[in-house]
C-alpha cells in the first residue's frame, strides 16, 4: 500500500487487512516520481512476489477555481499525481506483471467536466479513461485485463485537504440517489474488477456515481 503524508492512516489500513486475515505493507512514494513508484513496486514484489492485481488509486484536488484563475503550478501537480502518476503505475505493471488486473481509478469528473472547479481534474482524469481503452488493447495479448472504476461523490477526505469539507454532503444530496459513495461501496466495485468474476471484463470503464 502506497502512501505520502499519512502513514497514520495507511498503517491503520494496512492492520485492518491483517486482522481480516490478509497481508499488507505500507510505502511511502510519490507516484509522479519515477523513483518513488519504481521502490513501491520492488517492495511489493519482495513482500508478495509476483504481481496479480494493481490498483491505481492515488489522486488529489485542488480547492475549487475556475480555469482563468489556476496558476500553472496548480495545473502542473494535479496533472502529474492523477495521470501521469497513473501512466508510471501502468507501465510498472506492463513490465512486470504476467496476466491478472489492473485497476485504474479515474472520477465521474472526467465524464461531467468540472466547470467552475475543477476543470484540470477532470481533464487529468480523462486521460486515464483513454489510458484504460487503449491499455486495454495493449495487454490484452499479455492476459493482462485493464479497467477502470469511475467514482462519484464520495465520503472520503479528499475535499477536507482542500478546504470544502462539505462538498460531499452537499454534492451528495443532488445525486439520483440523494447521497454521496461511501468509500466501502467504491471499493466492492474496484474488488470485483481484479477477481475471478470479472475474468472477460477488459476495457470496461465503470461507473459508481450513484446515477450521475
Amino acid at each position: 500500500m502506497n502512501y505520502l503524508n499519512d502513514a497514520v492512516a495507511a498503517e491503520a489500513t494496512a492492520s485492518s487487512v491483517r486482522e481480516a486475515g490478509g497481508r499488507a505493507i505500507t510505502v511511502r512514494g510519490d507516484v509522479a516520481l519515477e523513483a518513488d513508484t519504481l521502490a513501491v513496486f520492488d517492495a511489493a514484489e519482495a513482500a508478495f512476489g509476483p504481481l496479480h492485481g494493481v490498483v491505481a488509486n492515488a489522486g488529489i484536488v485542488a480547492p475549487p477555481l475556475r480555469l482563468a484563475e489556476m496558476s500553472v503550478e496548480r495545473m502542473r501537480r494535479v496533472v502529474e499525481v492523477n495521470l501521469l502518476g497513473a501512466l508510471l503505475t501502468a507501465r510498472e505493471t506492463a513490465r512486470r506483471m504476467r496476466g491478472g488486473s489492473l485497476v485504474l481509478v479515474s472520477s465521474v469528473a472526467s465524464r461531467v467536466g468540472s466547470p467552475d472547479e475543477y476543470v484540470d481534474y477532470a481533464a487529468a482524469k480523462g486521460g486515464v479513461d483513454t489510458l484504460t481503452l487503449g491499455l486495454a488493447k495493449e495487454l490484452g495479448p499479455a492476459g493482462i485485463r485493464v479497467n477502470a472504476v469511475r467514482p462519484g461523490t464520495t465520503t472520503t477526505d479528499i475535499h477536507a485537504r482542500n478546504g470544502t469539507p462539505d462538498r460531499a454532503a452537499r454534492v451528495g444530496a443532488t445525486m439520483p440517489l440523494g447521497r454521496a459513495a461511501e468509500p466501502q461501496e467504491v471499493a466492492e466495485a474496484i474488488v470485483w474488477l481484479l477477481s475471478d468474476a470479472s475474468t472477460y471484463v477488459s476495457g470496461a470503464i465503470l461507473d459508481v456515481s450513484g446515477g450521475r
